[in-house]
């Protein structure tokens, strides 16, 4: 009988290390773009934003000549002992980079709206750029971050092509929901995959529930500065 917990824990495990590594470097790569006067910004902005385009097997593909033993990187962890590919951690890599557009959006969105004139008070009052971003930039932007972080979760949990491409579908290793569900219906067990997508389209639907209340509303804002 098919225990529905091992690729439902699996795929929460990968989604979660996905959505932290996307989180650090997604605000990080936001806050850096939201404050960098130059038209070099929307390029690189577009360039980061590709995996959130490009087909998943576009990107596994991609992922595979990186960290595959030929691989310039993969050569040389494989030369450490790491092997990324065909594990989970390697499946958590696949998610962070499908994920990691959202929380960038989300992000400079957020970031861009803060009123700098409150940075700019702040500098002039000799607080440190450091203090500056994490007690007035950071708790201001926070509502728009953490949507664009769990949107980032939702995508992890739910990606496929790139995560079957670089980490297979091993049962109990790298066999994630949504591959667990190709395998279902590719072996003709429509039980089995009716409850795997039930689970998975719950899930997802509680995280975008969650976000669209955390996501700022304008129009609210705007009345209540009036």
């Amino acid at each position: 009988m098919f225990n529905i917990s091992v690729p439902l824990l699996l795929s929460l495990k990968v989604a979660g290390w996905a959505t932290f590594f996307a989180a650090v470097l997604g605000i990080a790569a936001a806050y850096g773009l939201s404050r960098w006067r130059s038209s070099w910004a929307d390029v690189i902005d577009s360039i980061l934003t590709l995996p959130m385009v490009l087909p998943p097997t576009v990107i596994g593909y991609y992922l595979l000549v990186l960290l595959g033993r030929r691989g310039w990187l993969g050569e040389f962890l494989s030369g450490l002992g790491i092997e990324l590919v065909f594990t989970w951690q390697g499946a958590v890599i696949a998610a962070t980079v499908v994920a990691f557009p959202l929380v960038l959006k989300g992000a400079r969105a957020a970031f861009e709206d803060v009123d700098q004139a409150l940075e700019e008070g702040a500098q002039v009052l000799g607080i440190s750029a450091p203090a500056i971003f994490f007690r007035i930039t950071l708790p201001l932007a926070m509502r728009g971050i953490l949507a664009g972080v769990l949107l980032a979760f939702a995508r992890a949990l739910g990606e496929f092509g790139a995560t079957l491409m670089i980490a297979g579908s091993i049962p109990g290793r790298t066999q994630t929901l949504s591959i667990a569900i190709y395998e279902a219906v590719q072996g003709g067990n429509d039980h089995t995959a009716n409850i795997l997508v039930s689970v998975t389209a719950v899930t997802c639907i509680a995280v975008l529930l969650i976000a669209s209340r955390l996501a700022p509303n304008r129009s609210r804002t705007m009345g209540s500065l009036r």
